[in-house]
């Protein structure tokens, strides 16, 4: 269903559903929650990996589920997605870098997914698409609103009215795929960034990505004024003391003992 995988303070999340393409059963939704309160109570962790087994990332939601859940009770297909939203909105506000590695295809809820997570990497044959039109679906996990602002209007248009997918070069000249690699070359460019990142300050990091975040919901001075005090804070607390010894010293710093 999901396996989570650590290592060197790496927490990689494994969708565990290849026959069904890893779409988001109401198990699968609940072990995510569960993953992601493991990781925001563990200070050790520096950067989470969520990807998929088999052939594909995640093909969203799953029908048969909501089916299921609205016939055994109304508005069960409802709670249903308002619990994908729960838990994708969980990821997103993950205190630490999320990176998705994409293969094959991310659609409907697994787009969504992607969309919460901080950095993007995929694979040449990768293909992302929103598909709710295909079925007569609206998006529940924040497609609407996340597509459009993190790609711009027209084509999170393009992708929600046609349902229609696109290659994911499309996706990186569109500002959400950060880095296309060759088809057999996703762990090792994983495994790189997930080493460079966890070579950076922890605290650092976590700070910066609070920074991002909140910057789209506040005005320019506010957000400056925000950085102003968070970077105060970020000194004060003792978070620039090793960047500092090791540029005095001449030397890498070592966040590990910071």
């Amino acid at each position: 269903m999901l396996e989570v995988v650590r290592r060197a303070g790496v927490v990689e999340l494994v969708l565990s559903r290849p026959a069904a393409l890893n779409s988001l059963s109401p198990d699968l939704v609940a072990a995510l929650d569960r993953a992601c309160a493991d990781v925001e109570a563990d200070d050790a962790v520096r950067c989470v990996v969520v990807r998929g087994s088999g052939r594909a990332f995640c093909a969203g939601g799953d029908l048969s589920a909501a089916t299921a859940a609205e016939s055994a009770e109304p508005g069960g297909a409802a709670r249903y997605f308002d619990a994908i939203s729960a838990v994708l909105r969980r990821v997103e506000r993950l205190p630490v870098p999320v990176v998705a590695a994409v293969h094959g295809w991310a659609v409907a809820g697994g787009l969504e997914l992607v969309l919460c997570c901080d950095l993007v990497l995929a694979t040449a044959s990768a293909r992302f698409g929103d598909a709710h039109a295909r079925y007569g679906l609206v998006p529940g996990g924040g497609g609407s609103v996340r597509l459009p602002r993190r790609i711009g209007v027209g084509p999170a248009k393009w992708l929600m009215y046609t349902a229609e997918s696109v290659p994911a070069e499309q996706m990186q000249r569109w500002g959400l795929v950060n880095e296309v690699v060759p088809d057999d070359g996703l762990a090792d460019a994983t495994a790189r960034l997930t080493a460079l990142l966890a070579g950076r300050s922890p605290d650092g990091l976590r700070a910066m990505k609070l920074l991002v975040d909140a910057q789209a919901d506040l005005t320019l001075d506010e957000a400056l004024a925000h950085e102003s005090r968070v970077s105060a804070r970020h000194v004060a607390a003792g978070g620039a003391a090793e960047g500092w010894a090791a540029f005095a010293g001449k030397r890498q710093p070592d966040f590990g003992r910071a």
